[in-house]
């Protein structure tokens, strides 16, 4: 059996995935287009949604939680846009 994360540490991680989206150097050859560069990078992003997705759906979830998985999903789409337009 899988051990469970507490919502603290998973909305931690989604911020270390987030970052290393962030910080994945850009290929030289194929730049921004390289598709295996837009892989990791929306592989990074979705794993740190998949992470705190469920948090808001629990009941111990407080809502200072709630706004925290509320600004990860921002910083996400954000990021996203960053790196990738």
């Amino acid at each position: 059996m899988s051990r469970l994360i507490p919502s603290a540490e998973r909305i931690i991680r989604a911020r270390k995935l987030i970052q290393q989206a962030r910080d994945l150097p850009v290929p030289p050859d194929g730049g921004r287009s390289d598709f295996s560069y837009i892989a990791r990078v929306k592989d990074l992003l979705r794993q740190a949604h998949d992470i705190v997705k469920f948090i808001p759906l629990t009941p111990s979830a407080t809502n200072e939680m709630k706004e925290d998985v509320k600004r990860i999903d921002q910083e996400i789409a954000q990021a996203n846009q960053e790196i990738l337009h």
